[in-house]
Order: structure tokens, then C-alpha cells, then sequence
């Protein structure tokens, strides 16, 4: 009884102590936080602004293990004004049209000059500029659209557009910019007059990029006849999209004063200037050739090329900030460039290929009854689903004015690789076909170029291993950023302070999220949290995001407690968690989607299918982290709390597969919305035309050969031939028998033609056309040509 008694009376001073804040900041707080300062490793600036760049969205509610449903399923349907579908309607199907994807690739190397100017011409190069700087003041949502439809028709054409936008120097100045550069530049960039590039990559700092070794030395020189305090620098840079055709150029480097003549409180390190393409001493090199895409693309260098203080983008004042100012901007331009561009490829692909299964026939089956065949097809429809929910969710999030660093990432990251496994499935169900090149093969250029996307922009590894976990686990924790900032800071009684309060409000959310772990294990997540707008169907999709969201949220305090700085380099297990909060990211654009396009029955088989294969993603990612976690005993008491039974969940059965099959092969309303957006050329000359024509006439067609079964059993018809001359022989005995109407012949003829083109594959001379294709470039050659494509 005594040592019960004291026992209580220990516990009861405890408890007494932790919840007394001055208390706790006397006895216990001050052991704690000198404990942290030591282990914690000391944060450069440079990742402190990496760090601190950007903001944080939906991914913070994933973090904290409680996502606010009823928040989120209030965010606006994103959507085009008049104007912007105009547009649509308009300039982006003219340009479209002007561009012939197999033409720029094996004949020009490079965009049509007519075509190029067209977009210069009509504010393509300046959608996100205000409409006072002559821009069109565009959405990114309607950037994103713009992008998406142009991938489905040229890659050069999609790049060349895009990176002007979000990714060049017109996003950096409209968000620090001097008025002087605003209103010089930007009414240049609107009206095309400028083509800006952006060099940042080196040779020796690629994925490193803030190990940038090119530098500027501060310096007085001599500029328009007078002299002036300046910068001169040295570069060598490559990758450079738009390089070779630039007029203006935006130039990362790194500044140093060693002779002190900036003034004291300005502080050397990654600055960004812009300088144009015909200065004194800037290097334009020649092409880049990556996997046969063929926008411009290049190498820039520079030896000692002075420039004055007022190039540098905002002025003097933003010197050393700019490595800052990259990661705030190429947030919001991550989310938006290579989703867009990989989701209008996966188009071009379920397209091209949904429709070549419903009328490719092998043994007298069409190919899309196979089941092999349906495998791999509803992979592709239902990760296109989801991808472009991903892409409508993140262009929304910039929309609202976010610059969603861990978003943009996990979009940048998951599009672009549900990208390559759409095409690598499009590709095996098109067989020879589709590895014949020519200009019947609507995916082989895309099959090459996929890993283009897969690789810039942060390369993917670099992406899954390194930010999506390593940059959200300090930005979107609800404190661990508080933490680190607190035993930072100068002021040792306001760090303590502000210290004291972010830790024990830690130790109580993770208490928290381990104790509702724990009960949504035992209960199988019966009681979280489903928003009151939610369809029925779907509710358990969202009780299994709450479910998840609080594993993953106490996975990470796991690691967090027993790695420490150890995590930062134990990048398998971080990737795994990073996986684990995409795929839940994932799952709600998927839902958020299905009740923004008003839940469609037809459209519930791709929701089902991409949310069943994204949850056993996650939970596989959090079982692989448990698994390979280096305390064994914790991964233990992890796993009884956040799967006492098991996993829970399981991948998509295949009968949801097949009904996502079918939907792809059946002329309807799910496969436009599926498709919406994507460019549809009015072109017998485009097989993806050819097989769309073929398609709808499918339904029809196949009535009539219905119909015709008796009379073929019969023998007074021979069976149905799969060649286009023995078809046509075929459809003439059938209609001088009277078994067919002239409408009903008509219709069978077209599709017997548009399914023989479909179903062609090129063939050339002995030396693939290489001296037919040079003659037409000398021919059509023009000036404006031959200055695009130098």
C-alpha cells in the first residue's frame, strides 16, 4: 500500500509539473532544449531557405493525422473563364493544328517558324503576365490546361510554351522585380518580343543545384560608357530550355565581395540577374538533343562579363536572396509544367490506345476482350484519372495563392511516373506497331521522351528520396519547424519559451495520434471523420485517408524520436513515408474530383480502381518502413498500434478492372470526361483521328455484323474478313444480297478505311528518308525559318 501511495504521489507531481508551464520551464524544459541544440544539426542558410520557401496546403492536414474534410470539400471547382475557354477554343487548336509532331521531329528538328511566331504572336509566351504589362493574365489552371492540350499534340510545342510561363524569368520578376524591369520586360515577354531562358544547371552542380559554382565578383566597371559598381561574372551552364533561341537571359550564380563594396548589412550568396543574349561577352551554344525531343535546348558560358547592379533581378537588395526566390517560384511552377505536360500525354496514349483495342481484332476477337490486354488498360485509364485529378488539385492550390512546395513535388514526382507506366502500357498492347517508328506511330515519340520529364525539373529519385518526405516533414509538421527555430534563436529565454511550448505540444500530438491509431486499428477506422458531402460510395476512401493520415503522422514522430538528424540520410525509409503522404494526397484529389464533376456513376469504376491501388500503396510504403525500421522493438509497438489486425487494405479486384476496360472501349460521356482537354486533330493523316473515327462507328458497325451472324452461319455470307480489300469484297456481296442499307454500307466501308489506317505502320527507303526529309527542308526553307531553328 505505501509503495502504491508513492507511487501516485510521483505520477501526481509529474503530471503536476507537466502541465504547469513555469513550472516545467524551471525543472524539465532547459535538460531538454540544451539537449536538442547539441544533436540537431546546424542549418545552413541555404536550407533554411529552401526550408522556409514556399507554404504549406493540404499536405499540412495530412501531417497533422486529422485532414479537415469539411474545409477541403469546400475549395472551388477549378474552372476556365469565357475568355480562357475562348482561348481554348481558339488560339490553342489553330496552334495545334499548325504543328505536325512526326514533321518536327524527323523533318524541321524544331517547331515550324509559322508556328512559333503564331504563339509569340497571339500571348502564348505570356499567359501568367498581367494584362497591364500586355500579358493575358491567364489562371495557372488555365496554364495548365493550355499546356496539357499542346502534349497531346508536340512535345516541343508543349515545352516551348510552358517554360516561358511559370518557369522563366516573367514568374521571378513579377514577384520581385524593380518597376523599372517590370515595366521594360514585361510587356516585351507578353508580346513575344523577348525569348527568355533560365540557366541554373552546371556541369559539377546539377541536382546540387545550390552548390552553384559559377560566380560574380562585385567589382567597379565600366557600362554604356560609364563607370559603375557591377558584377562580373563567370558561367558555364547546360540544359538550358530555350537557350539557343533566347534574347534574354536569367542567370543563377553566386556572389562574392572580396574587396567589401556591397554595403555591411548585405549579405553575398546565389543571386539572379537577367542580361541580354547580345551582351558583350555571353555565350549562346549550340544544341542539346535529348531522346529526340526537339525543343531548344542548350548550353550558355560566360567569361568575366560585367553587368551592372541594376540586371539583378529587384535590384541590389536582392543580392544573395536568390536561391529564396528559385524555391518559391519553381514551387508554383512544378506544380503546374510537367504534370500538365505527362497528363496530356497519358491522354494521347488512352486515346490512341483505348480505341485501337475496341477495333483491332485478333482471332476474329477484338483485343480488348482479352483480359491480358484489359490488365493493362484499366492501369491506364484509372492512373489517368487520378493524374489529372492531381493536376487540377495543385493548379487550384496556386490559384489560391499558394506556393505548395511539398505538393508541387509529390505532383512533379507522382504524375510524371503514372506517366511512364501509362505509356510503357500503351506501348505493349500496340506490339509491333507501336515500335515501328513513322508518322502512323502516335506513341513512339512519347515512349522515348518520357524520361525527359521523369528526369528535370528535380530528378525523380532526388525528388521520392530527398524532398517530398525530407522538406515535408520540417514544413508541414505542425511543430518540428517551431523546434528547430527555437533553438536557433539569439534570445535563450524566448527560444526556450517558444521551445517549451512546441515540444510538449508535440509530445501531445503524437500521444494523440498513437492512442487514435490505435482505435482505428481496433475498429478498422469506422469512426473517422467523413465529410457530410460525401457520396455513400465513397465514404470508406475517406475514413481510409483519416486512418492512414494518423499512421503516417505517428510513423513520422517514430522516426523523427529515434533517427534524429540520422533520418536525413536513411533515404529508404523517408521515401517511404514520402510515398505513404503522396498516395494519400493522391486519394483526396481523386475524391475531391469525383464530387466536383457532379459524382458520376459512369466515371465510380476509374475512382474505385485508382483510390483501391493508391491505399495498398500506402499502406505497403508504411509496412516497408516498419519493416526495415532500426529499432526493432519500436517498429513493433508501431505495428500493434497502426495495424493490429494486419493490413487492411487490398488492390483492386479485377472486376473493377474490367469494368474500367470497358468504359475505355465504349463511345460515351466517361471517356470524354476522361479525355476532356486533349487536342483530337480533323485529319486522316493522324492515326489517333483514324482510330477515333473507327471508334465511333463501332457500336453501329457492330449491330450490323449482329445482325449478320445468322445469315454468315448460314453460309450465304462468308465470315467477316480482317483485311481492308477482302472487307470491302465482303460488305459488296452483302449489300448486292440487300442484307445491307446504303447507310448501313456506308458505314462499314469508313470503318473498314479509318480501322486500315489505324492499324498501318509505316515503311521507307533504304535510307529513311534522309534525303527526301532534306529536300523538303531546302524547299520550305524560309529566313524566319532558318533563324528559329539556327
Amino acid at each position: 500500500m505505501v509503495l502504491w501511495i508513492i507511487l501516485a504521489v510521483v505520477a501526481a507531481a509529474i503530471i503536476i509539473v507537466l502541465a504547469a508551464p513555469p513550472l516545467r520551464r524551471r525543472w524539465i524544459t532547459p535538460h531538454i532544449y540544451g539537449l536538442f541544440k547539441r544533436i540537431l544539426p546546424p542549418m545552413s542558410d541555404t536550407e533554411r531557405d529552401a526550408l522556409e520557401a514556399g507554404t504549406t496546403w493540404w499536405d499540412a492536414d495530412l501531417f497533422s493525422g486529422r485532414p479537415d474534410w469539411k474545409r477541403f470539400m469546400q475549395l472551388r471547382h477549378p474552372a476556365l473563364t469565357a475568355e480562357e475557354q475562348a482561348f481554348m477554343d481558339n488560339e490553342v487548336r489553330q496552334l495545334c493544328e499548325m504543328v505536325d509532331d512526326w514533321e518536327a521531329t524527323q523533318v524541321w528538328q524544331g517547331l515550324p517558324a509559322a508556328a512559333w511566331q503564331f504563339a509569340r504572336d497571339k500571348g502564348f509566351l505570356g499567359m501568367i503576365i498581367p494584362k497591364h504589362y500586355g500579358g493575358k493574365a491567364f489562371s495557372a489552371y488555365m496554364h495548365s490546361q493550355v499546356v496539357m492540350a499542346l502534349s497531346t499534340r508536340c512535345s516541343a510545342l508543349a515545352v516551348q510554351v510552358m517554360v516561358p510561363n511559370p518557369l522563366g524569368p516573367a514568374e521571378l520578376l513579377l514577384h520581385y522585380g524593380t518597376d523599372e524591369q517590370k515595366d521594360y520586360y514585361l510587356p516585351r515577354l507578353a508580346k513575344g518580343e523577348d525569348i527568355p531562358c533560365f540557366a541554373l544547371t552546371s556541369p559539377y552542380a546539377g541536382s546540387d543545384a545550390a552548390a552553384i559554382p559559377d560566380v560574380g565578383v562585385v567589382c567597379n566597371g565600366v557600362h554604356e560608357g560609364r563607370e559603375t559598381l557591377g558584377l562580373r561574372i563567370s558561367w558555364n551552364k547546360r540544359y538550358i530550355t530555350l537557350g539557343p533561341i533566347a534574347t534574354l537571359l536569367g542567370l543563377a550564380f553566386r556572389v562574392e565581395d572580396p574587396d567589401r563594396l556591397l554595403p555591411p548589412d548585405t549579405q553575398p550568396g546565389i543571386t539572379c540577374a537577367l542580361i541580354p543574349t547580345d551582351h558583350p561577352g555571353v555565350v549562346i551554344g549550340r544544341r542539346h538533343w535529348p531522346l529526340n525531343a526537339v525543343f531548344q535546348n542548350g548550353p550558355t558560358s560566360g567569361k568575366d562579363v560585367f553587368i551592372p547592379m541594376e540586371w539583378i533581378i529587384g535590384g541590389p537588395k536582392q543580392i544573395g536572396k536568390g536561391w529564396r526566390m528559385l524555391m518559391e517560384c519553381l514551387a508554383a511552377g512544378r506544380a503546374i509544367s510537367l504534370p500538365s505536360a505527362s497528363v496530356g500525354t497519358a491522354k494521347l496514349a488512352v486515346r490512341g490506345t483505348s480505341a485501337y483495342c475496341a477495333i483491332r481484332r485478333q482471332f476474329n476477337t477484338a483485343i480488348g476482350k482479352f483480359e491480358g490486354v484489359q490488365e493493362a488498360l484499366a492501369r491506364m485509364g484509372a492512373n489517368l484519372y487520378m493524374m489529372d485529378a492531381a493536376r487540377r488539385l495543385s493548379a487550384l492550390a496556386v490559384d489560391l495563392g499558394e506556393k505548395p512546395a511539398v505538393i508541387s513535388a509529390i505532383a512533379k514526382y507522382h504524375v510524371t511516373e503514372r506517366g511512364r507506366e501509362v505509356v510503357n502500357d500503351g506501348m505493349d498492347i500496340l506490339g509491333g506497331k507501336g515500335i515501328c517508328m513513322g508518322p502512323s506511330n502516335f506513341l513512339a515519340r512519347a515512349y522515348q521522351q518520357i524520361p525527359i520529364a521523369i528526369t528535370v525539373e528535380g530528378a525523380n529519385i532526388l525528388t521520392r528520396c530527398l524532398i517530398i518526405f525530407g522538406q515535408g516533414a520540417i514544413r508541414a509538421h505542425p511543430y518540428v519547424l517551431r523546434e528547430m527555430r527555437s533553438t536557433a534563436d539569439s534570445d535563450q529565454q524566448r527560444g526556450l519559451r517558444e521551445f517549451d511550448a512546441a515540444f510538449f505540444g508535440h509530445m501531445g500530438f503524437t500521444i494523440g495520434n498513437a492512442v487514435r491509431a490505435l482505435w482505428y486499428g481496433l475498429t478498422g477506422g469506422v469512426t473517422a471523420p467523413v465529410p457530410r458531402q460525401a457520396a455513400d460510395e465513397m465514404a470508406a476512401y475517406y475514413r481510409a485517408v483519416g486512418r492512414l493520415s494518423t499512421a503516417f503522422a505517428l510513423m513520422t514522430d517514430l522516426s523523427m524520436f529515434t533517427l534524429g538528424g540520422d533520418l536525413k540520410r536513411r533515404e529508404r525509409i523517408s521515401s517511404r513515408l514520402g510515398d505513404a503522404l503522396s498516395m494519400l494526397y493522391l486519394v483526396s484529389a481523386t475524391l475531391k474530383r469525383y464530387e466536383d464533376e457532379g459524382r458520376q456513376d459512369a466515371d465510380a469504376p476509374y475512382v474505385h480502381w485508382s483510390i483501391q491501388d493508391a491505399l495498398c500503396k500506402a499502406q505497403q510504403a508504411l509496412d516497408g518502413v516498419l519493416a526495415n525500421f532500426p529499432s526493432r522493438i519500436a517498429a513493433g509497438l508501431a505495428r500493434l498500434l497502426v495495424f493490429p489486425f494486419g493490413l487492411p487494405y487490398a488492390p483492386p479486384a479485377d472486376r473493377i478492372g474490367e469494368q474500367v476496360a470497358k468504359a475505355m472501349q465504349t463511345h460515351n460521356a466517361a471517356r470524354e470526361r476522361l479525355l476532356a482537354g486533349s487536342f483530337l486533330a480533323d485529319d486522316l493523316r493522324d492515326p489517333v483521328a483514324c482510330g477515333e473515327l473507327a471508334f465511333g462507328l463501332l457500336a453501329f458497325v457492330d449491330s450490323i455484323e449482329h445482325r449478320l451472324k445468322p445469315a454468315i452461319k448460314e453460309g450465304k455470307l462468308p465470315p467477316i474478313p480482317q483485311n481492308l480489300p477482302a472487307m470491302e469484297g465482303w460488305i459488296a456481296q452483302a449489300a448486292a444480297q440487300g442484307m445491307v442499307t446504303p447507310e448501313e454500307r456506308r458505314a462499314l466501308s469508313d470503318f473498314a478505311r479509318y480501322t486500315d489506317l489505324s492499324v498501318h505502320v509505316d515503311d521507307f527507303p533504304p535510307d529513311l528518308n534522309a534525303a527526301a526529309d532534306a529536300a523538303k527542308r531546302r524547299q520550305m526553307a524560309t529566313p524566319a525559318a532558318t533563324a528559329v531553328e539556327a
